[in-house]
This record gives structure tokens, sequence and C-alpha cells, in this order.
């Protein structure tokens, strides 16, 4: 019973060693995060100029991958739309003209076939071209029976719109096939192109980033050298010295990516009145999308690992070289 005793009271004693040490290292974070905040913040305009500079440099490349979006999205409806006119022979009757639409609407990649027969197609140009006393002069309606096909969705894309194209064409009593992709396969040529050179230019202004909060945190660092000194000499470990610049470093990625997101909200504020009256000049529904709550979220959270990343770089080049008898600059 004694030795159950011993060994209890000395399991609650470990358990009570563990966490009081937990609290302490919990307590230690709290306080160097705050401190570190009040540090940038009794130097506002340095801070403010390095969230600056950060907030810039995330949200170029955050707004194009937004344009990018758009115009993708944009294309897709494009796509979705995206219908097949096939001109049928002028000897074609009206009834063979029909037997034909249902042929071709009996095809497995077709979700609709519309038959616009030479009478309808004459009654409708004269409607919208308003020459009247012209057509009167012809002899005969020059206009052929039209099919407009329309594709199952799961083909109402570039490659598919094209084979079906192919295919009708090659049936008897169409003369010619009309379907203009040429212009939607150049913009997502260029959208793709858009896409690369923007993560291209990411990792880029990223790097950027880095270099700007790691020269940042070494002018931090040189500033409290004597601080970082005494420090050591107590016997303070390397993770508890370089843990107020990480801190520092996390905190200017927040800042940067607020400033960032910032940024964002107000260019799409000042440009989406434009874009909408130039979109409903060509009927169109285009749209600037913004950031989405969980495009905020990994941006302020990119922009936070960027900062630590950084701090993390100029503590282990500059940090590690500052020991006690070690002269400055050696």
């Amino acid at each position: 019973m004694a030795d159950d005793s011993v060994r209890s009271r000395g399991a609650n004693h470990t358990r009570r060693a563990t966490r009081d040490a937990a609290e302490s290292y919990l307590s230690h974070h709290r306080k160097v995060a705050r401190d570190s905040a009040q540090r940038l913040w009794r130097t506002p305009l340095a801070s403010l100029m390095t969230w600056m500079v950060m907030g810039v440099a995330l949200a170029l490349p955050v707004g194009l991958l937004l344009l990018l979006g758009s115009l993708q999205g944009l294309s897709a409806g494009w796509e979705s739309s995206a219908r097949i006119t096939a001109y049928l022979e002028q000897t074609l009757t009206v009834a063979q003209a029909r037997q034909l639409q249902l042929e071709v609407g009996a095809r497995g990649d077709t979700a609709e076939v519309d038959l616009i027969d030479r009478d309808r197609a004459l009654a409708e140009f004269r409607v919208s071209s308003g020459l009247n006393d012209a057509l009167d002069y012809l002899d005969d309606n020059p206009l052929p029976h039209t099919l407009l096909v329309t594709p199952v969705e799961l083909n109402r894309h570039a490659s598919g719109v094209e084979r079906l194209a192919a295919e009708l064409e090659a049936l008897a009593g169409v003369a010619r096939v009309q379907v203009d992709l040429g212009w939607l396969q150049r913009l997502n040529g260029m959208t793709e192109l858009l896409g690369r050179a923007t993560w291209v230019l990411a990792v880029l202004l990223g790097a950027a980033v880095v270099l700007v909060i790691g020269n940042t945190i070494r002018l931090a660092i040189e500033s409290r050298r004597d601080e970082i000194l005494v420090a050591k000499l107590v016997g303070g470990t390397d993770a508890f010295v370089r843990r107020p610049f990480l801190y520092t470093g996390l905190w200017f990625g927040l800042g940067g990516g607020v400033v960032a997101w910032l940024l964002l909200q107000l260019s799409l504020w000042w440009l989406n009145g434009p874009v909408e009256r130039l979109a409903g000049l060509y009927r169109s529904d285009f749209t600037l999308n913004g950031l989405p709550f969980d495009g905020a979220l990994a941006l302020l959270v990119g922009a936070m690992m960027l900062g630590w990343l950084g701090a993390w770089l100029a503590v282990k080049r500059h940090l590690d070289a500052i020991e006690p008898g070690v002269p400055a600059g050696s």
C-alpha cells in the first residue's frame, strides 16, 4: 500500500509538472506574440511601409488569378451555348429537311435540333434587314433550309463541337456546316498563357516578399544585438531567442495579407462599374469575381507563412552568428 501511495504521488507530481511546463510554454508564446505586435505598433511608419510592399506584391498575382478565373468562366459559358448551323442543299424539300432533322436528333451526341425552313428564314431576314422592297424583286427564295444543332452538355467544348460538325457535314443533304470556335480557342490559349505567367509572377513576388521580410528582420536583429547577447549569456536557448523574430515575421505577413485583401477589394469596387457597363454593351453577364471567404483566408495564411519563412531565413543566417565573445560583423 505504501508503495502504491508513493507511485500515485509521483505520477501526480509528474502530471502537474508537465501541465505547468505546458502552461509556461504557452504563456511565453502569448507574451512574445503580444510584445512583437507592440514593437510593430511603436514604429507605425516603418511597419506600414513593409505591409504596403507586401500587400502590393501579394495583390498583383492574386488579382490576376481572379481575372483569369472570370475569363475561364466566361469562355466556359460561351462553350456551353455553342450551336452548329447546318445549311442544307437547295434541292431538299421541307419533308426531306424534317426527315434529316429527325435523323440528326436521334444521334446520341445532340441535345436539340431546330429546323428553320427557307420561308421562315426569308421572313426573319425581311424583319431584321429592312430590305422588303429589294427582296420583292427576287424570283425565288435563295435561302436554304437550316438546322440549328445543340450538342449534348458533355460535348459542349471545342473538340466535341468540331467532331460533331465534321460528322454532320458528311451527311447526305448537308451543303455546309458553320461553327466559329477559332476565336474561342485563341481565348483559351491566351488564358492558359496568362495562367502560367501569373504563377511565375506569383513565385517571383513571393520570393521578393521573403527577401523584404528577411531584410527587415535582419535590421531588427542588429538593433537588438545587445539584448540577444544578454539572453544567450544567461542561458537562453536558440529557440527562446529566435521566437520573437519569428512572431514578428508572422505579424508582418498578417498585415501584408490584410493590405493585399483591401487593395483587391478597392480595385474590384473601382473597376466593377465600368466592366459591367462594357459587358452590357455586348449583352454579356461578365463580372469580376472577388475573393470568397476561403480564398481570403488562404491569402492571409499564405502571407503569414511567407512572413514566417522570411523571418526564419534571416534568423538562421544572422542570429546564429551572434554569440558571446564573437565580435560584430565577424
